[in-house]
């Protein structure tokens, strides 16, 4: 498992394993971010796996799961106050990461990052947020 830095702050990566905590532990995470739903696959971690290794090391864990295409407002407004409050560098994962990405650039966008910006750091780590881009060009209209 490898995480992405999206930026000096925030990283996302795909489903972890307990084991994976304990290397995110060591390259310094505070906070861990999961945002996937438990039974979403029958070879996924439960939540409290990941949770109980996280708080072994200290580090802060959020539950925000997002079903895979039904991503709303509630779920960017509950991300959005994890990013504003947890501490720092955060972990975000799903089973690819692209749900936590989406969550962060559309709290992001909400807060004034350029979409154009946003585009460009999720292409640089291979994720497509042109579709992220989009829906924050419409709630600027």
């Amino acid at each position: 498992m490898k995480a992405k830095k999206i930026t000096d702050d925030f990283s996302v990566a795909e489903q972890l394993l307990p084991d994976d905590v304990d290397e995110m532990a060591a390259a310094g995470y505070k906070t861990i971010i999961c945002n996937r739903p438990d039974g979403e696959s029958f070879d996924q971690p439960i939540r409290a796996e990941i949770q109980a290794v996280a708080e072994e090391h200290e580090i802060d864990f959020r539950y925000i799961p997002v079903v895979s295409g039904q991503l709303n407002l509630e779920d960017i407004a509950k991300f959005t106050e994890a990013l504003d409050d947890a501490e720092r560098p955060i972990l975000a994962y799903c089973r690819s990461g692209t749900r936590s990405i989406q969550l962060w650039g559309l709290a992001n966008g909400l807060k004034g990052m350029a979409p154009e910006e946003i585009v460009k750091l999720g292409a640089e780590h291979g994720y497509d947020l042109r579709g992220v881009a989009g829906w924050l060009a419409q709630q600027s209209e």
